[in-house]
């Protein structure tokens, strides 16, 4: 048995413990502790993201108010269990899918349950007290019975994926003990679902561990074990998913992980979680003052963490938590979810987060098999969806072809997923993913598009009917135009940039110049399509994508505000039907449209918990539409906020473009722009007083600094930079690789100040149920 530490902490992280936590103890781990008199306190990264701990005082009842941990691959939730002494944790994994690739993706490709562990106490649960410490990822506190209480933590390791829960009871509660229950591994979706479907067969249960054989080969395998140290208690789990493959190596695999996690100091291993997770909030700052979407922003940053990882399987509509019940989304959504919930990767400096990109590197094989088997000739792409994390969606699913008796609203799900890899190149100026992914997957995909484009009689190039999504089919459909003319511009620019005399560049250049524009409307703007109009309420932003987030037209061009603001104003004219992710996507094109005041109008009545079309945003920040998991709308609205404090956009990065006059202060630190700038700045009293801009590519800087009057332009030793003026308030900054710019207003004192967390301008609620 490990031997004691002399070191001893109080478990004061879980919010009013006093049960002590042993460091070197093989049941427990040392909890946080505080900062020693005499020095100083956390710095502002700590103390901020601290300050959004999520907190309980009321027990949670489902998916929609519990408390959340995962790695990126294992998802646990705490809740109320089954009776009134016992706790829920559920289990899932964002790898555990089935493999009958016979039926469409959300089928054949689904996501399954796992199970559940049952903390069985003695008593009935009278009070709990929770906290989850987003910076150190992990979920500490008590739970009061009728005949005691019970101390814990938890968390999911980040590099090895072992769950540890850490219990330490009171008298009464001695006989606490886990036990686990499988769920059986079949969909939960209904729609599309097969007369023939079978679930897969029932586990075999052995001494700590469950094996799920899948029918089609492979399966995974759930192993646990308990460590006890007097009436204190380590459990231990992990899971092992295998396909190809035997799942007898998976159960053999997952005794072995928690023999060495219990083997393991657990001080160690937590030491390590922690760490990474210090880091990982490091890389970036956002403060404002209101405190409660400050909180939600960091907790949405914990979330995406959680959710993905470079490398690991992309997002899918649940992360790796699995709604108790299960419902219809049971695989990845390529037709908006993947695109608007990975978003803020970027502009947060998180491309470790960046599965969308790695995804695309590592199953670009997989694109052909959505497109008809007639239009197959090597040198077409198309994704349909729902797919699997590896972009299967299913052997009997194609995306259909515009024009024919099977028109999809699928056809624009590539280019659109390519956009967010665009963005991953233009934020790391990394030529390898141009090259190695963005050209050569766009090209295939703007030539499936190709096959249906044809001259009409005014010379342009039109587009075969289509579906808008979620709306109506036209011809000339404005989503899958603005998808075609952005793929093409970015296959001209990027074939030049690369060099590579690519012999598809005059064809993708005739497109660009003759292809049909939108069809629009006096008064209402860009329209559908040819002859369709925009008549009823439309959750889905489909027909502006030109404006956001393709960025087509420009606010800083007079001439494209009129169609700009038409089209805006009759889309939120019409909000019966919308859903979160539209407040939030309205929100930022508010940013991008010069309204600072109706972006923060729109982003808070989204995270003000509000219900349209029985939609809303629960206490924990996840999403609910219906009783459906969803999470793309809660991570888009991360992206409203950075839109709201920084912005890049065709050369010229704008620093506090669309902050609010609500907001008096705001400051941020490493916000990551196009042309791989990382920008700090800060704003006092409604003005700001230093901007700094540090280049890691050397690419031109043209800066809006938002300082008032005239500025000083020096590196960071206070030498002046050379530099100059090309508008009202915007400059341009000869900024070498690895240089950075400081911008103050003029006669200031040169500022080598750091990120703070700015004063709050009122009372708020933590996220979670404080009670």
């Amino acid at each position: 048995m490990t031997a004691f530490s002399r070191r001893h902490f109080v478990g004061a992280a879980a919010a009013g413990t006093s049960a002590f936590w042993i460091a070197g103890s093989p049941t427990a781990w040392a909890a946080t502790a505080p900062a020693p008199a005499g020095r100083p306190g956390p710095d502002v990264h700590e103390k901020t993201v601290r300050d959004a701990a999520m907190t309980w005082r009321t027990l949670p009842t489902g998916w929609q108010q519990a408390p959340f941990l995962a790695n990126g691959h294992l998802g646990a939730q705490l809740y109320a269990g089954q009776s009134a002494n016992t706790l829920k944790l559920m289990l899932s994994h964002s790898q555990v899918q089935d493999q009958r690739g016979q039926w469409r993706g959300g089928i054949g490709f689904s996501r399954l349950p796992v199970g559940y562990f049952t903390l069985t106490l003695a008593g009935e649960i009278t009070g709990v007290d929770w906290t989850l410490d987003l910076y150190d990822a992990e979920l500490r506190g008590t739970v009061t019975t009728t005949r005691g209480s019970l101390a814990f933590s938890a968390l999911v390791q980040n590099d090895t994926s072992a769950l540890l829960i850490s219990t330490r009871p009171t008298p009464g509660e001695e006989a606490a003990a886990w036990s686990f229950q499988w769920l059986r591994a079949a969909t939960t979706r209904s729609s599309g679902k097969p007369e023939d479907y079978t679930p897969n067969p029932d586990p075999r249960a052995g001494d700590g561990f469950v094996e799920q054989p899948l029918l089609a080969g492979g399966g995974w395998t759930t192993a646990w074990r308990e460590r006890r140290e007097g009436t204190g208690r380590l459990l231990a789990a992990h899971l092992v998913y295998r396909f190809p493959g035997q799942v007898s190596e998976a159960t053999a695999d997952a005794l072995r992980a928690v023999d060495r996690t219990l083997a393991a100091d657990p001080d160690r291993l937590v030491d390590r979680h922690r760490r990474w997770w210090h880091a990982y909030y490091r890389r970036s700052f956002l403060s404002v003052p209101d405190k409660r979407l400050q909180s939600f922003y960091l907790i949405q940053l914990y979330k995406l963490a959680a959710s993905t990882r470079a490398g690991g399987p992309t997002i899918s509509e649940w992360g790796p938590w699995f709604p108790e019940v299960g419902n219809n989304w049971t695989a990845v959504w390529w037709n908006l979810n993947v695109q608007i919930g990975m978003a803020p990767v970027h502009g947060s400096n998180h491309p470790e987060l960046d599965s969308v990109t790695s995804t695309f590197r590592r199953f670009e094989h997989n694109l052909p098999t959505s497109v008809p088997a007639r239009y197959r000739d090597g040198e077409s792409y198309a994704l349909g969806h729902p797919s699997d994390w590896q972009l299967r969606a299913g052997g009997t699913y194609d995306v259909g072809a515009p024009g024919s008796e099977h028109v999809s609203d699928n056809f624009g799900n590539l280019i659109w997923a390519l956009h967010n890899v665009w963005q991953s190149y233009r934020h790391s100026m990394d030529l390898s993913v141009l090259r190695d992914v963005v050209h050569p997957i766009l090209a295939k995909a703007v030539n499936f598009y190709a096959h249906f484009l044809h001259e009409g009689p005014d010379g342009r190039l039109h587009l075969l009917e289509t579906r808008s999504p979620e709306y109506a089919n036209a011809e000339d459909c404005t989503y899958d135009l603005s998808l075609i003319r952005w793929g093409v511009r970015t296959l001209v620019a990027s074939s030049k940039l690369l060099r590579n005399n690519d012999p598809r560049l005059g064809r993708w250049q005739d497109i660009e110049r003759r292809l049909t524009p939108y069809a629009e409307d006096p008064v209402a703007g860009v329209m559908i399509g040819k002859d369709v109009p925009l008549a009823d309420s439309h959750r889905h932003h489909s027909h502006l994508l030109w404006l956001y987030p393709l960025r087509e037209r420009s606010w800083d061009r007079a001439g494209d505000r009129d169609v700009m603001r038409r089209s805006m104003d009759h889309w939120v004219s019409m909000q019966q039907l919308w859903h979160g992710y539209s407040y939030a996507t309205a929100s930022s094109m508010y940013s991008v449209t010069d309204e600072p005041e109706k972006a923060l109008d729109f982003l808070t009545f989204f995270t003000d918990l509000k219900v349209v079309a029985d939609c809303q945003m629960t206490v924990n920040t996840m999403y609910r539409e219906g009783k459906n998991l969803a999470l793309e709308s809660p991570l888009s609205a991360a992206q409203s906020m950075l839109d709201m404090v920084v912005q890049g956009h065709e050369g010229v990065v704008k620093v506090f473009p669309s902050v609010s006059d609500r907001w008096a202060d705001a400051s941020i630190a490493s916000l990551r722009t196009q042309g791989a700038f990382l920008v700090d700045a800060d704003r006092s009293d409604g003005a700001t007083r230093w901007v700094r801009v540090h280049s890691e590519a050397g690419a031109p800087l043209t800066l809006d600094h938002s300082v008032r009057g005239p500025v000083e332009v020096r590196d960071t030793h206070g030498r002046p930079l050379r530099w100059r003026e090309t508008g009202p308030g915007r400059i341009t900054v000869d900024l070498s690789r690895g240089a950075t710019a400081v911008i103050t207003p003029r006669g200031a004192r040169h500022t080598g100040a750091g990120p703070r967390d700015v004063p709050s301008n009122g009372a708020w609620t933590k996220w979670g149920l404080p009670g």
